[in-house]
């Protein structure tokens, strides 16, 4: 490998770069705690962070020295500080007792000179301010994000902040804010699409890279993540390099006195519910109880039923504790209106309330001149600190929003409080599901923060101690399995085309990764492990001379590509659209010297595809027509290396066929442009961990009785469905089958099937080669006896099928688990060309009598 390579792959180690500005402890306001100094000093020098520290911990006063560090460094300017309704009076003071000033601002008129402003989502959201015009901006309890592509707020963020918008800042000359941090306490660890818009927001790493380089996908169900295990680590490490998941003073080695969080009590008060109203189902069948948690009509129906009796409960907590003050969470406007009206003393903030009242009300509840308030989450449960006053908060109801509901806890649960919280939560014995999924939500929320804890603690804020410790491997040891008739190679196919001879090979047949769509492998010399095309293309640049030059002159390169679907969040435009890449291949190869000739289409099925995509939904069209394009197909783009002798453009040794066994009809079919394919493929054991017991049992019969039989193979597959939790211990599911019509083979010894059994993300590639599309190409573009080289073998179908054709084929696949597959598909090949037959063996035995 040369060193230019090796260079560009090592620089492929995932870690967030610096952007900001190194300062020294002396330069930080005194008044911060050591814990928050190390913060400030780790974001100002990144430029684009993100605190995620528990509540309580100071971020407001860490965000207010962040921006105030950052213009000090570019020598003055405007920041600005975006957050929720109602916490403004939170940085006023936090401000004040720093000496800083900062202004309250809604509208881009009202901005004047350089200085701190702080401002409210919705002015951004609806384009009252123009965040272009700071040069920093914090935005506090980020929640927008959360609603990563779905969201006018998201769309809205990223377009202007994220410079996804052809808007130029006049005073920094560049698109977008160029110094972006973010500051909550609730980032979801375990809902990792979250955690993507994040970066995607501070510049890190777009969510389609991220994506593709830590995640297996579920090819039915778009954005459905499941983080691939031997990415684990290196997922976090990244994420650590960008995000301070900070849940003590201590986890950074300061003194952590003080910031012990207090005791928590939650008090579940069940409301009983008559099941002999259960009702029907669609199907007209009696249900048996009422479930809140089988739909949204449901759920509606138990809150509309049971609001007297959780209002009764509510009245009797609060009659209880007559002294104390109490947070009243709901979630619906009828929930509301009864509060006020069994409750005259509660105050409410809502919606439709005009902002100052709302923030009044906020503000005389934090100072405890209110001893109830009434709010809904959403509104008032990001960003507030109640805990001066407040201890008891009541959930009048429950709901999935996690993120919402533990929120609204940590408005009074959060360092300085003095007493022990209660957290009553009221709920029907109806919504118990409901009450079930919350609270495994927040088991795996608090098990993650310990794991960021722990990284915390083990590496501090060192990006180099981060850096060193990725385990991802460089390059990969070289191994190679040879037959009479094949090469299968397990490397990087960089350095393993790169030692190939000239004009060794007479066809190239390959399915290319389709740029950063998915990653194959955990090695980073994978070309989907790429963080843009650009970049991918840089990669293949490395490539695509060396397939020219062993290549032999006049000869074909059929690459199989399909174009790819761009994200609505990521576009900024709001809708799904298409990245040509079959067109970019086509300018990438010929621009290396390959000379394009055509292109066969292939169809797909566009139901399956928008199952994937969901672009192209029937609903979606009847509401607006405009929005759906169209399916798309695979392409097999067909590049012809030039020969030597270009007077008559034969190839300089010609591809020739005979018209009695190459028909006219043949010729027809293969001169057409568009390609039909029964998309019949070569399986892996990873195809067989999505399949009931008893479709692997019959497919794996007739593998064996079909092939000749490797014990070593037998032994690997039943391996990968052990690895998977798929092969039972009650029943031998992968049998040694017998041939002699006496042993029956054919039953399996099992009480049920489970046909739902399966693993989600396994399928890695959404159009992989078809077996009839490889041998026509092979047949059309090369002659017995002649290589067939696949530099992306993947499974190792074209030489497989290369083989079973009377050729040689090569394979160079990186994965080993996919190589290990190919080398047991190629062997079983070769030896069905070579076993002999009965005439073979009479031939044997005419020739040694003549010999006689």
């Amino acid at each position: 490998m040369n060193n230019d390579y090796s260079a560009f792959i090592k620089a492929k180690a995932v870690i967030a770069g610096s952007d900001g500005f190194e300062v020294e402890d002396s330069e930080i306001h005194p008044l911060l705690k050591p814990h928050q100094r190390a913060c400030v000093r780790w974001a100002v020098a990144g430029g684009r962070r993100a605190l995620f520290e528990a509540y309580g911990l100071g971020k407001t006063v860490q965000q207010l020295e962040i921006l105030r560090l950052i213009l000090k460094k570019l020598g003055g300017g405007r920041a600005l500080i975006v957050a929720p309704l109602g916490v403004r009076q939170e940085f006023r003071r936090d401000a004040a007792m720093l000496g800083q000033s900062i202004t309250f601002i809604r509208r881009s008129e009202e901005v004047g000179g350089d200085g701190l402003y702080i401002t409210n989502y919705e002015s951004v959201r609806d384009g009252k301010l123009d965040p272009l015009m700071f040069e920093a901006v914090s935005l506090d309890e980020a929640s927008c994000l959360r609603g990563f592509g779905g969201t006018k707020t998201f769309r809205e963020f990223m377009a202007i902040f994220a410079g996804d918008r052809k808007t130029m800042h006049a005073r920094t000359k560049s698109r977008g804010v160029q110094y972006r941090f973010v500051a909550t306490a609730t980032p979801s660890p375990n809902e990792f699409i979250e955690l993507l818009a994040y970066s995607a927001f501070l510049g890190i790493m777009d969510v389609s890279a991220g994506k593709t380089r830590f995640f297996k996908r579920d090819s039915t169900k778009a954005d459905q993540l499941t983080i691939h295990p031997h990415k684990e680590e290196e997922f976090w490490l990244w994420v650590a390099t960008w995000a301070m998941f900070l849940q003590s003073p201590a986890d950074l080695g300061f003194d952590a006195t003080g910031y012990d969080l207090p005791d928590k009590r939650i008090i579940y008060h069940q409301i009983d519910v008559d099941h002999l109203t259960a009702g029907e189902d669609k199907s007209g069948q009696r249900r048996m109880f009422r479930n809140a948690a089988m739909g949204l009509s449901e759920a509606a129906r138990e809150k509309r039923d049971t609001l007297a009796d959780r209002i009764a409960k509510m009245q009797e907590i609060i009659g209880a504790s007559p002294d104390d003050s109490f947070l009243i969470w709901h979630d619906l406007e009828a929930e509301r209106h009864a509060i006020e009206k069994s409750l005259p003393d509660a105050i409410s903030v809502y919606g439709s309330q005009d902002l100052e009242e709302r923030e009044q009300a906020i503000i005389d509840f934090s100072d405890g001149k209110i001893k109830y308030l009434a709010a809904k989450p959403i509104i008032a449960g990001s960003g507030c600190n109640f805990q001066r006053h407040c201890h008891k908060a009541i959930f009048l109801g429950i709901g999935y929003k996690f993120n919402d509901f533990v929120q609204a806890i940590h408005r009074i649960h959060r360092f300085l409080q003095d007493k022990t919280v209660e957290i009553h939560i009221i709920y029907a014995e109806s919504e118990k599901l409901i009450l079930q999924t919350l609270l495994e939500k927040w088991e795996r929320d608090s098990e993650q923060r310990d794991v960021m804890s722990g990284l915390i603690r083990q590496y501090g804020l060192s990006h180099e101690a981060i850096q060193s410790s990725m385990t991802r491997a460089l390059g990969v040891e070289r191994a190679e399995i040879s037959g009479e008739h094949f090469r299968a190679i397990n490397n990087d196919c960089v350095p393993e085309t790169a030692q190939m001879p000239d004009e060794s090979v007479g066809l190239i047949l390959t399915s290319i990764p389709f740029s950063t769509q998915y990653e194959y492998s955990p090695n980073y010399s994978d070309f989907g492990h790429t963080d843009t095309n650009v970049h991918f293309f840089e990669q293949m640049d490395f490539l695509t001379p060396n397939l020219l030059r062993i290549l032999q002159r006049g000869r074909i390169a059929a690459i199989h590509v399909k174009d790819r679907i761009v994200p609505g969040g990521l576009t900024g435009l709001g809708f799904q659209t298409v990245y040509p890449f079959h067109a970019k291949c086509i300018d990438h190869y010929t621009k290396h010297g390959f000379a394009f000739i055509g292109m066969k289409t292939i169809v797909t099925d566009v139901v399956r595809e928008n199952n994937q995509t969901y672009r192209l939904g029937w609903t979606e069209q009847c509401k607006d027509g405009t929005k759906m394009g169209c399916g798309m197909p695979e392409y097999l783009l067909l590049f012809r290396k030039p020969p030597t002798d270009t007077t008559n453009s034969y190839a300089d040794i010609p591809v020739v066929k005979s018209k009695e066994t190459y028909s006219r009809s043949r010729w027809q079919v293969d001169a057409h442009g568009f390609a039909r394919s029964s998309g019949n493929r070569l399986l892996s054991g990873d195809d067989l961990v999505n399949l009931p017991h008893d479709v692997i049992f019959k497919l794996f019969r007739k593998h064996s009785l079909e092939t000749v039989y490797d014990f070593e193979q037998h032994v690997s597959i039943g391996e990968t469905l052990d690895a998977a939790k798929l092969l039972p211990t009650s029943f031998m599911l992968l049998q040694p089958q017998s041939w002699h019509p006496d042993v029956w083979t054919d039953i399996t010894r099992m009480r049920t099937l489970n046909s739902t059994q399966h693993i989600k993300g396994k399928e890695l590639h959404l159009c992989p080669l078809q077996l009839d599309l490889v041998d026509r190409v092979i047949d059309q573009f090369s002659m017995a006896g002649e290589t067939v080289l696949d530099p992306f073998g993947g499974l190792g179908t074209v030489a497989y099928r290369a083989v079973l054709k009377g050729r040689k084929g090569i394979s160079i696949e990186l994965s080993p688990t996919y190589w290990s597959d190919s080398v047991g598909y190629l062997q079983a090949a070769e030896a069905k060309r070579s076993t002999p037959t009965l005439f073979d063996l009479m031939e044997v035995e005419n020739e040694a009598a003549v010999a006689a």
